[in-house]
């Protein structure tokens, strides 16, 4: 029986080079990830049982399942008591929410409300290029859209695609959608958002920001810079958000 913790150096599963000497499990893992990079299984369909993943790595069912869990742990994968182990998807709402950060102050958090204010082609600055691994004058979509809660403006969002990837968002079919965002990206474009890093940092309001959040400029603001990735640690998304928090605060879990 294979241990799951035990770092080998032959390949113990199909598709692992003779070089890898990684725990047998974080094979699997890398494996697993290979075949949601590739799409082969899509977002809300169930994959394998770990008994049919264990003959096709041909591994042990501890190490396959070992190799889940983490995946589970990581969002990515989720299991579902007497159905099986689910591709994620933006459209559950446990991972619907993952990447939204603010809390009120105050009572229960409201629906957000979300206006499209611009989208457009443009090429790709300096700055856009770095942050999604491209070239600088490549096409990129760029997003701006408000958020408000019970009426009230309380986030700008600032956001930048890559142009080869979202070839058709426009402002219509973002306006046309009432669900997530990152649901929209996933149900359209094969796009899944399944990590982000960000960097937070006080600022002073701009006139323009601070005119369509109905504040006097200089007013402090929450900057969020998020770069989100997809499988394989593939940068797809830039964003920068402005956060009025007077009466919302940014959450973060530490585990």
């Amino acid at each position: 029986m294979s241990d799951p913790t035990q770092p080998v150096t032959q390949p113990a599963a199909r598709g692992v080079g003779p070089a890898a000497f990684s725990p047998l499990y974080q094979q699997i893992k890398a494996l697993l990830l290979q075949s949601l990079d590739h799409g082969e299984w899509k977002p809300g369909e169930a994959i394998p049982s770990e008994i049919e993943l264990a003959a096709r790595f041909q591994v042990s069912q501890g190490t396959v399942r070992k190799a889940v869990d983490e995946l589970a742990a990581e969002h990515l994968l989720m299991r579902r008591q007497g159905k099986g182990t689910f591709v994620s998807t933006h459209h559950e709402a446990r991972v619907r929410f993952r990447f939204l950060r603010l809390a009120p102050n105050e009572g229960e958090p409201q629906p957000a409300e979300s206006t499209v204010l611009d989208c457009r082609r443009v090429r790709a600055n300096a700055e856009v290029a770095r942050s999604l691994e491209l070239k600088s004058g490549d096409p990129v979509v760029a997003i701006r859209r408000l958020i408000s809660f019970s009426g009230v403006p309380t986030v700008v969002d600032d956001i930048y695609l890559p142009g080869g990837l979202f070839k058709g968002l426009t402002q219509e079919l973002l306006g046309e959608y009432a669900g997530p965002l990152y649901g929209l990206f996933e149900t359209e474009f094969g796009v899944s958002m399944v990590r982000a890093e960000e960097r937070l940092r006080a600022v002073a309001a701009e006139a323009e920001i601070a005119g369509l959040l109905n504040v006097s400029p200089g007013t402090p603001l929450l900057r969020a810079d998020r770069i989100s990735y997809t499988y394989a640690d593939r940068p797809v998304e830039l964003r920068t958000g402005y956060y009025l928090t007077d009466s919302y605060y940014y959450r973060n879990s530490l585990n």
